[in-house]
């Protein structure tokens, strides 16, 4: 029995490696250009703006006692001495974003972060504070990928799309599973803990998709006319708990 533990073991760590080693683009399994297969080529960035200039925040909203620029990256940082009592956030002002696509890299040392985005402000919560969809990320990385909701259906958090699965939320709210993307576990390999990753979200009308390290890892059709929210601010999270760091760069924004 201990053999086939070992043996069960190197698998499970074979699929993650190798799940952490794919590129974007890459599709080892695919078909070979021809016949009705044309060439299939990575994307690229394309119509990508940068919206954060590498040295200031410059149309960058936020506590400065937490957040700051630095060495090419917007760095959010607590302290014992400086903590952070409700999760607030590092708010974009160059607009408000509705059909877009934005990639950022990202590091997390600690604790929890996450990316706002078609997001509200409530300013009788506090300043900085916002309500709406976030590409989850967590230390333990057990939510990172999801599809969360800060503040939104529910008077806490909720999670629109586990990572894994495509869901829909019609009016109710009900959640429903159309397809699963991969397993949950699994996709745990996807991110590099400790090191630097890359969220690609793309949203377009109720549909949202968030892409980590070139892995497709949840998305959702939000179809609760009710509770949708088309268009709204961007963000980055700076959630209550440990003292913890995090850090973005090469943020990259696309209007659809």
């Amino acid at each position: 029995m201990k053999s086939r533990s070992v043996l069960l073991s190197a698998v499970i760590l074979s699929g993650l490696c190798l799940i952490h080693a794919q590129p974007p683009g890459a599709n080892p399994a695919g078909p070979k250009p021809g016949g009705v297969y044309p060439e299939y080529q990575p994307d690229d960035n394309t119509g990508f703006v940068p919206i954060f200039d590498g040295k200031t925040l410059k149309d960058w909203d936020g506590d400065t006692t937490f957040w700051r620029a630095e060495n090419g990256e917007i760095i959010g940082e607590t302290t014992p001495e400086k903590v952070v009592k409700v999760n607030n956030f590092l708010i974009w002002r160059g607009g408000k974003v509705k059909d877009f696509e934005l990639k950022a890299e990202f590091k997390l040392g600690g604790t929890n972060s996450g990316i706002q985005y078609r997001s509200v402000e409530m300013p009788e919560l506090g300043k900085w504070i916002l309500k709406g969809y976030q590409a989850d990320m967590d230390i333990s990385n057990g939510y990172t990928g999801n599809i969360h909701e800060e503040r939104g259906r529910k008077p806490g958090h909720v999670v629109l799309a586990p990572r894994g699965q495509l869901t829909r939320i019609t009016e109710g709210p009900k959640y429903k599973t159309v397809a699963t993307i991969g397993d949950n576990a699994m996709l745990r390999g996807v991110m590099n803990v400790g090191g630097w990753n890359t969220y690609h979200i793309i949203a377009r009308g109720p549909v949202m998709i968030q892409i980590l390290n070139g892995q497709l890892i949840s998305a959702t059709i939000d179809e609760d006319v009710k509770n949708f929210v088309p268009e709204g601010l961007l963000g980055f999270q700076m959630h209550v708990g440990p003292p913890f760091k995090v850090e973005y760069r090469n943020i990259l924004y696309r209007k659809l």
